[in-house]
């Protein structure tokens, strides 16, 4: 890459890795190997872009995070920054693509290690991933980059494959309505025969206070 080109694409990855590196836990042995590892990246970003070697380090930087902890949401908010960049140079162009996939394959390394007890959660998260895949895939077949796109066609089917394998043994959604606001205790009781899982409520709801629930929701059928 000239140096005009990685001057920009400098200045995008710094600002990328920024973001990264706010998703990493403050302590913690795997959160010190991240930020040592993003760290270095931000300082020799401009000698690694220069040498068209800046993959690598980019790769390890998200891996550690995602090992430290770095959440779905964190990440995604990380690609839905990167997306808002504007670039002028190629070079800086292909830099933030490539970023952008890096986030993706991120995103389904955590949804391949996560647990799920909500069906409505799995719905939602295979719903939010429609989009992002979609706009890359755009740029890369934009691009006649027929490999990256094929990548992506197949990541986002084996994540796709994966929240339904996950949905199918979880108990399906039935709404319920009562006549007034009653704690989730007493609908647990009514819906359930069974108190204890009041919790269960509240979390497929996401009820802000267990004792105010709204009139209406939905239950889990088992």
């Amino acid at each position: 890459m000239n140096r005009s080109a990685a001057h920009e694409a400098a200045a995008l990855v710094d600002r990328l890795l920024e973001n990264l590196i706010a998703t990493v836990p403050p302590k913690g042995r795997a959160g010190s190997q991240a930020r040592t590892a993003i760290g270095d990246t931000r300082a020799n970003a401009m000698k690694l872009l220069v040498a068209d070697e800046i993959g690598p380090s980019l790769d390890l930087c998200f891996d550690l995070a995602r090992l430290a902890g770095a959440t779905l949401q964190q990440i995604e908010s990380v690609r839905a920054r990167l997306d808002q960049e504007k670039t002028v140079s190629l070079g800086a162009t292909l830099v933030k693509n490539a970023c952008v996939r890096f986030c993706l394959a991120t995103e389904g390394a955590i949804i391949a290690g996560m647990s799920f007890v909500s069906r409505q959660d799995v719905v939602a998260i295979k719903d939010a991933m429609q989009q992002p895949f979609a706009e890359a895939g755009e740029i890369a077949a934009d691009d006649m980059d027929s490999m990256t796109y094929q990548a992506l066609v197949r990541l986002h089917a084996a994540i796709t494959n994966h929240l339904i394998e996950t949905a199918r043994p979880l108990p399906r959604m039935l709404q319920y309505w009562f006549a007034d606001a009653l704690p989730t205790l007493v609908i647990a009781y009514k819906l359930y025969d069974d108190a204890g899982r009041a919790d269960e409520l509240r979390e497929e709801n996401k009820i802000v206070h267990p004792a105010f629930c709204p009139v209406s929701g939905q239950a889990l059928s088992a």
